[in-house]
């Protein structure tokens, strides 16, 4: 028989009193406190374990220990006291046991602040393992301050860039020598002057102009400078002189936006930078691109005017009245051409201000000896009268055939062709470009809006003299307008004199052929 098995009572059963403990609020007065004391004692998880009462566990799974220190050398080991605790005792043991465990066990039972702050952290890690991880509701930054801290990540970005640039090339620190710093800002500034000044000047100033001209001079100024390139140590020549090309496109952008014709010349040009073989040494891969170009400016300028030229002259007969506006290269070629043939006609050319192109053409007209008539663009109904075609230059011919030329145009050709008069537009293939245009607003270029302020030789007109200063005041100075393809008769380019809906197919052609890109 086993000793630590107390003795049950003749009823078999526990006491009463012990058993209505949990039920019956006990006397306070008298002896009867002792016995409420011990059997709350009793009822409470037992000191050496702080496990849940026995009740609550499951026979198969009887968990360890915790606090294994608590316990007295001679008590039983865990699993016995469980065993001994499910069992019922007489009110006699349950009080010595209660008077046995002493201020130390009471302390076990209700933990100090220190072991409270414990278990509170220990729950919280258990918690937060099954649980999914918090994001901190931070507050988002708005679009300005994104913005701000982009641009200080960059600007500092490049001047670690730039230290380490300096310190590689001195051996010391940048703040070391300030010179070092200034020459290589002086270094980058002579590079994005490689391409000659002159050519972004004369655009500015308007000494050059036209869409063949300007693009001549562009790529002019590319073959020297691809001429003059070397490839620096570890890049490739194809990728560092796509760069330049970009760099030297940045400069001209600068001075006056870029043109149509000059946007295709462009891209031709990049495109064949990007299919040089790799084989090629520096010097032939430079030769191959200059090549290229001259090719570009013979091919799809010089002899596409002489094609041009010999469609054109065709619809020239004697006694025609031929009306062109403001000053078109490969207009002046065709009446040039057909004076030298000895056809009798007269011209009119119409100008407008502010740039007064017309008058050029007029000098040069008269200087052949080809009879002229001068005029400015508020006369054209007037004068249209007497015309019997109209031949127009253009700045490039968009893919649902509207012509993108100088403003004015499209005003010239709706009167033309509300009198039946037929409108004839010259333009190179390289100039088509496959954007479509509806009207001259969403993409334009705009100029000085104090040229149209001032009349040339009236000091007297000055009611806009300080227009800067009133705030309800705008000047529009358009450069370009669109003429629809209604007004348009007959567009003759270097593959020929076709209708303005047959421009999609010459665009899809010089995809293919890869003419331009």
């Amino acid at each position: 028989m086993d000793l630590r098995r107390p003795p049950r009572s003749t009823s078999g059963g526990v006491e009463p009193k012990i058993r209505q403990v949990g039920f019956v609020t006990p006397d306070v007065s008298g002896p009867s406190e002792l016995p409420a004391v011990a059997a709350a004692a009793a009822l409470q998880p037992g000191p050496a374990d702080g496990s849940p009462p026995a009740s609550d566990l499951s026979p198969v799974m009887i968990p360890p220990p915790r606090h294994a220190d608590h316990l007295s050398p001679g008590s039983p080991p865990a699993s016995e006291a469980i065993l001994a605790s499910s069992a019922p005792q007489p009110s006699s043991m349950r009080f010595d046991a209660a008077s046995e465990l002493g201020d130390d066990d009471s302390r076990s039972m209700a933990p100090s602040a220190g072991e409270l702050e414990t278990n509170k952290g220990d729950l919280a890690d258990t918690q937060n393992e099954g649980a999914p991880v918090s994001i901190s509701q931070k507050q988002k930054p708005s679009k300005a301050e994104r913005r701000a801290i982009q641009e200080a990540q960059r600007a500092a970005k490049a001047a670690a860039k730039e230290a380490g640039l300096s310190g590689k090339s001195t051996g010391a620190p940048s703040g070391a020598n300030p010179a070092v710093s200034k020459q290589a800002k002086s270094a980058k500034a002579s590079q994005k002057k490689d391409v000659p000044p002159a050519v972004g000047l004369h655009y500015l100033s308007g000494e050059v102009s036209g869409g063949n001209g300007r693009c001549i001079a562009m790529l002019l100024s590319f073959r020297e400078a691809i001429k003059d390139y070397s490839t620096p140590p570890n890049k490739t020549l194809s990728r560092d002189l796509t760069a330049k090309i970009s760099s030297y496109v940045s400069f001209f952008i600068e001075c006056r936006p870029l043109s149509i014709s000059m946007g295709n010349a462009i891209r031709f040009l990049k495109n064949r930078i990007a299919k040089l073989p790799l084989t090629l040494s520096e010097s032939e891969a430079k030769a191959s691109l200059q090549s290229d170009i001259d090719r570009f400016i013979n091919e799809k300028i010089v002899v596409a005017d002489q094609v041009i030229v010999s469609h054109a002259i065709t619809k020239v007969r004697d006694g025609d009245v031929l009306l062109t506006y403001g000053s078109s290269s490969v207009v002046e070629m065709i009446l040039d051409h057909a004076h030298k043939l000895g056809r009798k006609f007269r011209v009119i050319v119409v100008d407008s201000r502010p740039k007064l192109e017309g008058q050029g053409l007029l000098r040069r007209l008269v200087a052949k000896g080809i009879n002229c008539t001068y005029t400015h663009i508020n006369a054209v109904s007037y004068i249209m009268h007497e015309v019997t075609r109209v031949f127009l230059g253009a700045s490039s011919i968009l893919s649902n055939g509207t012509v993108y030329s100088r403003v004015g145009t499209a005003s010239v050709a709706m009167v033309a062709h509300a009198l039946g008069i037929p409108v004839l537009v010259c333009c190179e293939a390289y100039k088509f470009h496959e954007r479509v245009q509806l009207d001259s607003i969403c993409a334009n270029e705009l100029g000085d809006p104090d040229v149209i302020s001032k009349v040339p030789g009236r000091a007297d007109l000055d009611h806009l003299k300080n227009w800067t200063d009133k705030e309800n005041l705008q000047l529009l100075n358009l450069t370009y307008d669109a003429t629809p393809s209604d007004y348009v008769s007959m567009i003759i380019t270097d593959y020929g004199m076709l209708p303005p809906t047959s421009v999609p197919v010459i665009v899809r052609e010089y995809r293919k052929e890869q003419l331009w890109v």
